[in-house]
């Protein structure tokens, strides 16, 4: 089950593109906004995370740092980031713990493919506890960016 506006978010220790371990826990006192995709190097990922990038000023502006988080691993993700001049870290969820613990993941996904996380934004405050949270069930869809904006404002 998705986590809910109001709940704590779990943490989290994943390896960066660039083989650094994060947590959330290093973002302490800042509002994050956190960005879980299917795969990397489809379209809509491109367009979710490229929408992200677009806006990254505005974020940083707000003093709220932007997270991305796929299954694919630390290597595909150095690629796709490198590719699309993303200026946020991509995280490897390979383990598939922190997309199940967000309820933020499909068993079976296209193509028969097991356990790939799904399309999913979440917004959490400077203490951590969700203040956006949405979970798309169908990968097409993108996530409500201008509900994004409001909640980094709020």
């Amino acid at each position: 089950m998705a986590l809910q506006v109001g709940d704590k978010a779990p943490d989290f220790k994943l390896f960066s593109s660039e083989l650094k371990e994060v947590s959330l826990s290093d973002y302490q006192g800042k509002k994050v906004v956190v960005h879980f995709f299917p795969m990397a190097f489809t379209g809509v990922c491109t367009a979710q995370l490229c929408t992200m990038r677009d806006s990254f000023g505005y974020y940083e502006g707000m003093n709220a740092a932007v997270v991305g988080i796929s299954v694919d691993s630390p290597f595909t993700l150095a690629k796709f980031k490198e590719d699309q001049a993303y200026q946020f870290p991509l995280l490897s969820d390979f383990n598939k713990e922190i997309s199940q613990a967000y309820g933020a993941f499909y068993e079976d996904f296209v193509f028969n493919l097991k356990g790939v996380s799904k399309r999913a934004a979440f917004v959490l405050n400077e203490e951590g506890k969700i203040i956006h949270s949405e979970v798309l069930e169908d990968a097409g869809n993108m996530p409500d960016f201008d509900a994004i904006k409001k909640a980094v404002e709020a």
